[in-house]
């Protein structure tokens, strides 16, 4: 009797350990959510938009209760923008992009993706806005400037509507480039709330519900999540140096000084690897920004009067216009929509100067060193001074740098042993003599 008893009571306890043990871990769980913290804090352009989209993907594989962009940057690349916008729009997890900290501002790029996220959030004393698309270096004509513009407007309007913000208000940042403080966009419905920091922002978040871009609705639950940074990796890291049109362009410039030299001093392998090298570097990197291709015939041209001021003299012309060429081609030859994605203008003047006195020097000395007389071999003797060995009579035979030559002499009949002599040509193996003091 006792024992059907007490397997009863095993089983039972067993099924009510199992049933703590399985409740534990999701008790946990939903007792500490994980948002996922991205840092934007950089200009908009392919790299950033890889960094972005790894960064979903990691939230979306670790089931993350939201994604949080840490956002301050000063515009960017269209396009990169535009897939940014999209990923946000596709990501499984809700997104928050949150301007902090004070005194950072999400302009004209940074705009569009604040206002394509879940939640849009402010630090006290951030702006946004100012998001008119710009055409660097072009003037353009009424009918395509309202062509780029209506594009933009109906970009923004896409999302901003489903978002529930104020279109009008969003529309006016690209039409008349305006900018909002964060008080201001918080009054005009452009972003959900006002935080001062990462841990007040999720706190006020707990319990709200959002409606997703997709339509359907969501409620977060935020309080006391843990906070998982993803870092750019080292890849994404040396991309974005590499996007720097800055570094591009010295890496292109010190590449082609390098490869320069090869072609001078032949042999010596590792200004040329290296010259390769950094000129590759340089082309990957600027492969990246929109290149103007006018500025790379510019670039060309260069070349080409500097190489032609080596060799035709022009008292300076061909150096000065091939050094201004290229001055002008370096400043610009990113064609980007901010400051911050071309190459600078001192960048411009000290690569170009630099480069092209470089290059013209090099090119001097080996011309000079091609027109130059021999210094090897027989030819080398000529205007040398000799000694006779033999009387010369008119010939016999001389010494030169330590050697026996035989010799003919051009002058007197005869001259005794121990003479000196300058050598005049060489007849075949005959040096061609005369005295060296008549």
């Amino acid at each position: 009797m006792k024992s059907p008893l007490i397997r009863s009571a095993t089983r039972l306890l067993f099924t009510l350990l199992s049933a703590l043990l399985c409740l534990h871990p999701l008790s946990s769980l939903a007792a500490s959510p994980k948002v996922i913290r991205l840092t934007i804090h950089d200009t908009i352009q392919p790299i950033t938009a890889d960094y972005l989209q790894r960064g979903l993907d990691d939230a979306a594989r670790q089931h993350a209760s939201a994604v949080l962009i840490s956002l301050g940057t000063p515009g960017g690349l269209l396009e990169s923008t535009r897939a940014m916008v999209q990923a946000i729009e596709n990501s499984p997890v809700p997104v928050i992009i949150f301007i902090s900290p004070s005194g950072s501002r999400a302009g004209s790029a940074g705009f569009f993706l604040l206002e394509a996220a879940d939640i849009a959030a402010m630090a006290p004393g951030t702006n946004a806005g100012a998001a008119h698309p710009i055409v660097a270096g072009r003037q353009l004509d009424p009918v395509l400037k309202q062509k780029i513009e209506n594009d933009a407007a109906a970009f923004l309007r896409s999302f901003t509507t489903r978002r529930g913000r104020n279109v009008e208000a969003a529309e006016d940042a690209i039409r008349n480039s305006k900018s909002y403080s964060d008080e201001e966009a918080l009054k005009l419905k452009l972003i959900d709330l006002i935080a001062p920091d990462d841990a007040s922002l999720l706190a006020a978040l707990d319990n709200r519900e959002i409606r997703r871009f997709n339509g359907t609705t969501e409620t977060l639950h935020l309080r006391d999540a843990s906070i998982v940074t993803t870092l750019p990796s080292l890849r994404e890291r040396l991309l974005g140096k590499l996007a720097n049109p800055d570094v591009a362009v010295l890496l292109l410039v010190l590449g082609g000084l390098l490869i320069y030299l090869e072609f001078n001093v032949p042999g010596t392998v590792v200004p040329g690897s290296l010259g390769t090298l950094f000129v590759l570097l340089g082309l990957f990197g600027l492969n990246l920004l929109p290149v103007r291709h006018t500025a790379v015939v510019l670039l060309v041209a260069a070349l080409v009067l500097i190489v032609l001021e080596a060799k035709f003299a022009s008292h300076g012309a061909l150096a000065i216009a091939g050094v201004a060429a290229l001055v002008f081609g370096l400043a610009t030859l990113v064609d980007a929509p901010i400051p911050e994605l071309r190459v600078h203008l001192a960048t411009a003047i000290g690569a170009g100067i630099g480069f092209g006195s470089i290059s013209f020097g090099l090119a001097w000395i080996a011309l000079r060193a091609r027109r130059g007389k021999v210094l090897t071999g027989p030819q080398a003797m000529i205007g040398a001074t000799a000694i006779t060995s033999t009387p010369l009579s008119p010939t016999g035979q001389v010494e030169i740098r330590g050697e026996l030559w035989q010799a003919r002499l051009d002058g007197p009949a005869t001259l005794p042993a121990g003479t000196s002599v300058l050598v005049r040509s060489i007849d075949g193996l005959t040096l061609v003599v005369e005295p060296k003091n008549p």
